[in-house]
């Protein structure tokens, strides 16, 4: 009997232990492994997030940056990635401790030089809060894949080699987009897939200029496949600086894009287009499309409304297909965020609405203060808004207008938020930031 209890006993402590380590494991914490996080619509499944700092208080660790750059900061673990452009004009991959910030190995992937002549319209006219370092690094745990504005695409393992490097403008051609290339790689299984969304110049020459989406082995850089993406949109409408959105729709995994006035979907591991939705007419397109269950939300571009997309079949939708649209103003730079059945967005002028799902109805439309460029992140019931000077303002994710608290930080923030373990990193013009509880 006494050995039956103490073998009990211990039994009770051991999984009393290992449930301990389970929860406090950094293990267990969710990562954030590429541009929008882990399902690449900006929601966070993490618990107990920071909502209060400055930058006196709730900081855990800033660390310099060598360089500029709007790009998110790719997480696995305790691998913190960053991309870099240098004041001496070299694009750099970083690999920081995502415990301390401390700089575990810095390569060098090229310069930020693109003079090479080509076909375009006219002079690239760069934004003003462009970056060649624009493009966010994405992950899978072993890899790491890195683009920049200038083309150049390369994969490192974990400890910082190089498993190889092609050049996009190299194999495809000269890129033709207006602002400047800015689109991040996602991954599918042992892929990486990049898009180029720009300028056809059909009005200006007999070859006109293809859009495309290309996929290359993760660990190889191989071609896999590339599929020329083709729409109606002519000169600066042809643009869009969007990532393609991984999502499940009827069951299958589809790879969707929305750009050149058209919303549509391909096959990830072989590249074949699914469905399209033409005729979204609105102009150059910035932010990225969200979804929730099989709905695509997305919007026409330059502000010009914002549809809720249920495709219905393959080949070529109708407007049937739009379940609604709003149009009394969609965000023009930065991405919708969807907490439950409330979908959010804010424009670059801080004009912050959030709309009900099932209907598209207005359920409140506030100013907050400042300017954006960055995309608004949900989490535990929160949402994050980041505004170009520093200031983050924290709602409640809630039919009814509920601000929290405003946090300031002294830097200028265009690059989204990037959440793992619960803390809140921010990328800075100048720093890189971890905020804590």
């Amino acid at each position: 009997m006494r050995s039956t209890y103490r073998n009990s006993c211990w039994q009770f402590l051991a999984l009393a232990w290992s449930t301990t380590f389970l929860i406090t494991s950094p293990l267990l914490a969710e990562e954030w492994p590429q541009w929008r996080g882990p399902s690449g619509t900006g929601v966070s499944g993490e618990k107990d997030l920071p909502i209060t700092w400055n930058e006196q208080r709730g900081i855990l660790w800033k660390v310099s940056l060598p360089g500029t750059g709007t790009s998110t900061p790719a997480i696995w673990r305790d691998a913190l990635f960053v991309t870099c452009h240098s004041p001496d004009n070299k694009l750099l991959l970083l690999r920081l401790d995502r415990g301390d910030g401390k700089v575990i190995w810095k390569r060098e992937i090229g310069t930020g030089d693109d003079t090479r002549e080509g076909p375009r319209r006219s002079k690239l006219k760069f934004h003003q809060y462009y970056s060649v370092a624009s493009p966010s690094p994405v992950t899978d745990g072993k890899t790491v894949v890195a683009h920049f504005g200038n083309g150049d695409l390369a994969a490192f393992d974990f400890d910082g080699q190089q498993l190889w490097k092609r050049n996009l403008q190299d194999d495809h051609g000269t890129y033709t987009c207006w602002y400047g290339h800015a689109n991040s790689p996602v991954l599918f299984k042992d892929q990486v897939v990049s898009v180029c969304l720009q300028d056809s110049l059909a009005d200006l020459q007999a070859k006109p200029m293809e859009s495309y989406l290309v996929s290359h082995d993760l660990l190889t850089g191989k071609l896999r496949w590339k599929t020329a993406r083709k729409t109606a949109a002519k000169a600066e409408e042809c643009d869009a600086y969007t990532t393609p959105l991984l999502t499940s729709i009827g069951g299958g995994q589809q790879l969707v894009v929305m750009g050149g006035n058209q919303l549509d979907a391909y096959e990830p591991a072989s590249g074949k287009q699914l469905w399209f939705l033409p005729g979204l007419v609105g102009g150059r397109t910035v932010n990225s499309p969200t979804a929730s269950g099989d709905t695509i939300f997305a919007t026409r571009g330059l502000k010009k409304g914002l549809v809720a997309v249920r495709p219905s079949k393959s080949g070529e939708l109708s407007p049937r297909d739009i379940a609604w649209q709003y149009d009394e103003g969609s965000p023009d730079s930065c991405s919708p965020v969807i907490w439950n059945d409330l979908l959010f967005t804010v424009g670059d002028d801080g004009v912050a609405r959030c709309l009900d799902i099932p209907t598209g109805h207005l359920q409140w439309k506030v100013r907050l203060k400042g300017s954006y460029k960055a995309s608004p992140i949900a989490a535990d019931g929160r949402i994050y808004f980041l505004s170009i000077d520093g200031l983050c303002t924290v709602i409640a994710a809630s039919p009814r207008f509920d601000k929290l608290l405003e946090n300031k930080l002294d830097d200028e923030t265009v690059a989204s938020l990037a959440v793992s373990d619960g803390r809140i990193n921010i990328r800075g013009k100048k720093n890189l930031y971890c905020v804590g509880r």
